[in-house]
């Protein structure tokens, strides 16, 4: 099988890292972006086909700038999986923000982190996807149907799903594929901060039917089984990875 291109954004950590460990297996590249320099080349460093690509994909020049980057190195882009973004709630507000311009601050960081950042590099990419074969996927999350925890970071999450659709409109006749991976609670990754209390970690895990935490490799393996062959004919989808805690849709 030809070695294909795979842009990871958030690759640094968490389920981007474990994304690019299963590309990485295959004998892919994957060309792992974030904002953290030392993170993504950390992480690169570990793997045997990587490359860090540091930037911030919610600034419209950088984001340019890497995806000028990626067009010169590589052309095409075979796969490209948006695994950035996070809870804006563990972020420290300004010293100045309360009230309104606190909910402003809340709303604008996670929008910014969670949608703003996937549509940016997927719009500086379109172009150069692969046509046939390309493959674009999204991390959505189960709290984008319940509109717990955070209003805000869930409204963000699902504001990938139209987008998402409609890209896959638009992009099918080019034999490109769009997809949506949404998973539960995961442990071992930084979402949850110090947040996660044995106690709140117990109750989530109470929810599935499977008994466990799910793992980045859990949602490592759904992300690349939709960019392979076999799932050539599955877009506009929404794969949800919960161990049964959210049910249907």
């Amino acid at each position: 099988m030809t070695a294909r291109t795979v842009i990871i954004s958030g690759g640094g950590t968490g389920i981007g890292l474990a994304t690019a460990r299963r590309f990485d297996r295959d004998g892919d590249t994957t060309v792992l972006i974030g904002r953290r320099a030392e993170v993504v080349e950390r992480a690169a460093a570990g793997l045997g086909h990587a490359v860090a690509l540091p930037a911030d994909l919610t600034d419209a020049a950088e984001v340019a700038r890497a995806a000028t980057a990626i067009a010169d190195r590589f052309g095409t882009v075979d796969v490209l999986v948006h695994g950035a973004g996070g809870n804006g709630g563990l972020e420290p507000r300004p010293a100045t923000a309360d009230g309104l311009a606190a909910t402003a601050h809340d709303w604008a960081l996670n929008f910014r982190t969670n949608t703003l950042s996937a549509v940016l590099l997927t719009e500086a990419l379109r172009d150069r996807l692969a046509s046939p074969g390309g493959r674009v996927l999204f991390l959505s999350s189960i709290a984008a149907y319940r509109g717990s925890g955070s209003p805000a970071y869930a409204a963000s999450k699902a504001a990938l799903h139209p987008y998402a659709y409609a890209l896959a409109a638009a992009l099918g006749p080019r034999g490109v594929t769009v997809n949506l991976v949404a998973p539960g609670y995961v442990d071992d990754t930084e979402f949850f901060g110090a947040s996660m209390t044995p106690e709140r970690r117990a109750a989530r895990i109470d929810e599935t039917m499977t008994g466990r935490a799910g793992t980045p490799g859990d949602v490592a393996e759904t992300l690349h089984w939709l960019a392979s062959h076999a799932a050539g004919h599955i877009t506009a989808q929404t794969i949800q990875v919960n161990g049964g805690a959210e049910r249907g849709h």
